[in-house]
Order: structure tokens, then C-alpha cells, then sequence
């Protein structure tokens, strides 16, 4: 699948942008000035040419990522420089404009913006590249965690006790486990909506409550407007399955598991939390949770959040996604 390249919509793609800029300038204008007042003068000068040049330049690759996306690769060269170019004359003609430049340096600003337009599209060819190996790696974790031997064999033993005395309900589990392996091995995509996480989920849950049966107590609350939120695919499943192995299986008595999920504005915040009668046991390594982290923040950014905490007897794992 071909990475998305100029999501320059991001704003953790915008902030890092204006701070390389300002960095920039303001080390360029000591170049210029023997003073502080004399250098913060011209470092506002060339910040009032610089920023809005750059976020024209950000705002028309955004507006047109899916153009570009579909360019070929030199096009998006030329493309991008093009808009930088056109961005730096922007900027000049506003200095211009107002008269703080006098004559205006319109070949050096063409030059500037083609060569940080280069910059910043050089930049994001090596994020979509590096999220490539990061988001094949993680996923290879999740099936190895999807599926395991212990796991599809206790499985399997339950529909095999299931044929002779409830054979509708080993149809169902075996219907459920096909729908895991499906899932686990369909090609790779970079985002899923919430609602199929959400159907996945309940298909896992459904194996596992013919396994612990009265054990496991599962709470759903679910907001139904924000089923079109976007995740990476397969994050759902780990926080499901760290519920039920740290909260259901080490306790005679089992646990209950709630997922909910809710919108607020323009935020989706989920929320998988289990009880731990059994207390907390033996410290997990963390992969699946640090593996969740990743894939979040590589798919959002800054946007997407992911924290978790055990308190007062309840471990929860929450997420918040953009919607």
C-alpha cells in the first residue's frame, strides 16, 4: 500500500514545520545585525515574510495531498517546489506590501521557499518511509499475539466439547474464530474505522465467554456517532486481550470488562477497563501497550493520546482519536 506522504493537515506536521522555520530564521538574521534590538528587529521581518509563506505553502499541500498522492514521484518534486516557490513570492509581496523591504528580493525569496518547500518535502518522504518497517512490525506483533497456540487451542478444544451437546453454539464459536483469523490475515491497511475494532472485539469476547463462561462479565457502552472514527487496525485487540489475561483468568472468581467509547466534539475518547480481583499480579513487559502507543502516534500524531493506569482495583487503557 502506498503511504499517504503530504498529510500536511497534522498539527504535529504544522508545529514541527514552524518551529524548523523560525529556527532558521532566526539564526539566519544574526548573519545581518551586530545587536539584540537590531537582531530581533530583522528576525521579525524575515518572520513576517517566512511564516505566512510557509503556511500557504502547508495549507495548499493539504488541500491537494490526494492529487499529489497519486502523482508520480518526480511530479510531487516539482509539484511541491512549485508551491514553495509560489509561497516565498507570497511572503515577499506582503513585506512589500506593507514597505518593509525596499526594493523587494523576489529572486531570493523563490529561492528560499523552492529550498525549504525541498525540506519540508524531503521530510515527510522520510516519515511515510519510516512508518512503513514500523507499522509492518507492529502488525506482525499483533498476530503473533492474535494468535497463539494456547490460545487457538483452547478454542478449538471448547467447539470440539460443544459439537454433541450444543452444536449451534460450536457453529457460532468457530464463526467467531474465523472471523479473527480474517481479520488477522486481510492486507495491511494504515486506518480502520472504530466500528469494525468494535466488531472484532465482540467476536474475541464471544470466544472467550464459552472459555470462562460466568467468569467473564463484559459492559459495553457504546456512542454510536463515533463509530466512524479512524484507528490503526488491530489496536483494539491487545487491550482486550491484556484485560482478559491480567483481569479474568488469574481470578477464581473472574473480572468484568467494559469498553465505551464516546464523542466529544471533534475527539473520540475509548476506554477498556478490567477489574483485577486477583490483585495485580506479576509485571507484564508492556509490548502490547508500548506497541499501541506507537501505532496510535504514527497514524495521529499529536492528535492521538494513549494513557493507561491501574486504580482502585481497575485497569484502564483509554484512547483519544480525532474524528
Amino acid at each position: 500500500m502506498r503511504p499517504h506522504v503530504f498529510d500536511t493537515c497534522q498539527p504535529g506536521v504544522v508545529l514541527r514545520a514552524v518551529v524548523f522555520v523560525q529556527a532558521i530564521v532566526l539564526v539566519a538574521s544574526l548573519f545581518e545585525t551586530s545587536g539584540w534590538m537590531a537582531w530581533l528587529l530583522h528576525a521579525a521581518t524575515l518572520t513576517g515574510a517566512a511564516l505566512p509563506g510557509l503556511l500557504v505553502w502547508l495549507l495548499s499541500v493539504c488541500l491537494l495531498k490526494r492529487l499529489l498522492d497519486r502523482l508520480p514521484h518526480r511530479a510531487q518534486w516539482l509539484v511541491s517546489l512549485s508551491l514553495g516557490i509560489v509561497a516565498g513570492l507570497y511572503g515577499c509581496g506582503l513585506l512589500a506590501w506593507i514597505g518593509l523591504v525596499s526594493p523587494a528580493p523576489w529572486v531570493a525569496s523563490a529561492a528560499s521557499g523552492a529550498l525549504l518547500a525541498a525540506m519540508m518535502t524531503w521530510s515527510l518522504f522520510w516519515r511515510a518511509r519510516a512508518r512503513m518497517p514500523a507499522s509492518a512490525a507492529a502488525r506482525l506483533a499483533e498476530l503473533q499475539a492474535r494468535i497463539r497456540p494456547h490460545f487457538l487451542f483452547n478454542t478449538l478444544n471448547s467447539a470440539i466439547a460443544l459439537v454433541r451437546d450444543e452444536p449451534a453454539k460450536a457453529e457460532r464459536l468457530l464463526e467467531d474464530l474465523s472471523e479473527l483469523f480474517r481479520h488477522a490475515l486481510a492486507d495491511a491497511k494504515e486506518a480502520v474505522t472504530l466500528r469494525q475494532e468494535l466488531d472484532l472485539a465482540r467476536h474475541y469476547l464471544a470466544i472467550e465467554q464459552i472459555r470462562f463462561g460466568e467468569r467473564l462479565r463484559i459492559e459495553w457502552n457504546i456512542d454510536e456517532t463515533a463509530s466512524r472514527a479512524k484507528l490503526p487496525p488491530l489496536i483494539l485487540q491487545p487491550l482486550v486481550e491484556n484485560a482478559i489475561k491480567h483481569g479474568v483468568e488469574p481470578s477464581p472468581s473472574g473480572a468484568t470488562v467494559r469498553i465505551s467509547t464516546k464523542r466529544r466534539g471533534d475527539m473520540v475518547v475509548i476506554k477498556v477497563t478490567n477489574t483485577v480481583p486477583a490483585g495485580t499480579g506479576a509485571k507484564g513487559n508492556g509490548l502490547a501497550l508500548d506497541n499501541v502507543r506507537q501505532r496510535l502516534s504514527l497514524l495521529h500524531d499529536l492528535e492521538g493520546r494513549f494513557q493507561s493506569a491501574l486504580v482502585n482495583g481497575v485497569f484502564q487503557a483509554r484512547l483519544e482519536i480525532p474524528f
